[in-house]
């Protein structure tokens, strides 16, 4: 028996029925030979980590544009949260906690530059129906590795795709990391609001300060163990990914107070018109210029056509990497006698 053979044997008998068990994997969209050393959800994490996108992540805002500090979240730190908020929910459930990382790391492969303000600049510019988490899930299959894509499992590729919009992921642990992502965005969105003077602790509704906790670590630590003790088996059969009726509604009112107080905020977001002006230059710049699209997004104009291509070139973009673009493209270059 080989170390993977073992790890799915030790995930047979500690892991509950209703986890996903690496050995029953719905299987890749092309065949790979097992690794002798990892399971199936190992190699998609592995694989997710190496990939040029996540690397990109540690350049792409999270809630404030270009921020005056090295403290501040960017969307890398934010997946790094994600993963360790959805692996101490797994681990608590008895769920897979390797498909809920892999998951988790690659939710938001797909965001673009300057955050959601960027991928409603794509929506609007392109008429495409562009959404980050469908992105993630196009990053994979079509550019990572030379356009060889990643080949991940399904369960990996429907808990990306899943982890916002109507549809819940078919796998608990993608549903794990949908919760997860929330919990995280609006403490840690909380604390740098904090940090950048746009709130003080004051400003945070008593009730959110009581109920919920006065620091993010404590808050954070309210809505998981409220998360584990009310997932799992449910009294009329079945299982779920839960959270008590309470603590749900003040953390849904937490996250509008967050609308209107943060990601709304003048202040916060006073740079964001800047940033949607930027991408839709881009993007117009790009559409009467497609000798200049990348060889790699260019491959698929044929297949895809324009707009979608611009949207998948522009959304690969870092915050720094489109502003260096722009300025390439607008700005005039001094004059320099040879």
């Amino acid at each position: 028996m080989d170390v993977r053979e073992r790890t799915q044997s030790q995930e047979r008998r500690t892991l509950c029925s209703y986890a996903a068990f690496s050995d029953s994997s719905a299987g890749r969209a092309r065949y790979d030979e097992p690794c002798p050393m990892r399971t199936e959800f190992q190699r998609d994490r592995d694989r997710i980590i190496h990939c040029k996108a996540f690397r990109r992540l540690k350049h792409k805002t999270q809630v404030f544009l270009s921020p005056d500090g090295d403290h501040y979240r960017t969307r890398l730190t934010h997946t790094l949260e994600v993963s360790q908020i959805g692996r101490t929910i797994a681990r608590a459930l008895a769920l897979n906690e390797d498909l809920t990382e892999a998951i988790a790391l690659g939710h938001d492969l797909g965001h673009t530059p300057f955050g959601h303000a960027g991928e409603r600049a794509l929506a609007d510019i392109s008429g495409v129906d562009f959404r980050h988490n469908e992105n993630s899930v196009r990053v994979v299959d079509l550019y990572e590795k030379d356009g060889r894509g990643l080949n991940l499992t399904c369960e990996v590729r429907d808990g990306m795709l899943c982890h916002t919009g109507r549809k819940l992921a078919d796998t608990f642990e993608g549903q794990i990391v949908r919760l997860a992502d929330r919990i995280a965005y609006i403490n840690h969105d909380i604390d740098d609001a904090l940090r950048a003077g746009i709130l003080t602790k004051d400003d945070i509704p008593k009730i959110f300060r009581e109920e919920l906790g006065e620091t993010t670590s404590e808050r954070i630590n309210t809505l998981v163990f409220d998360t584990i003790q009310n997932s799992g088996e449910q009294s009329g059969g079945g299982f779920a990914i839960a959270q008590s009726e309470k603590i749900n509604k003040l953390m849904s009112e937490l996250r509008d107070y967050m609308f209107e107080s943060v990601y709304k905020n003048p202040v916060a977001k006073g740079e964001e018109t800047k940033a949607v002006d930027l991408l839709e230059k881009l993007y117009i710049h790009f559409k009467k210029n497609t000798s200049e699209i990348p060889r790699l997004y260019a491959s698929r104009l044929e297949s895809d056509g324009l707009d979608a291509v611009l949207c998948d070139y522009i959304s690969s973009m870092t915050d720094r990497y489109a502003i260096e673009v722009f300025k390439e493209v607008f700005i005039p270059k001094s004059w320099h006698v040879i």
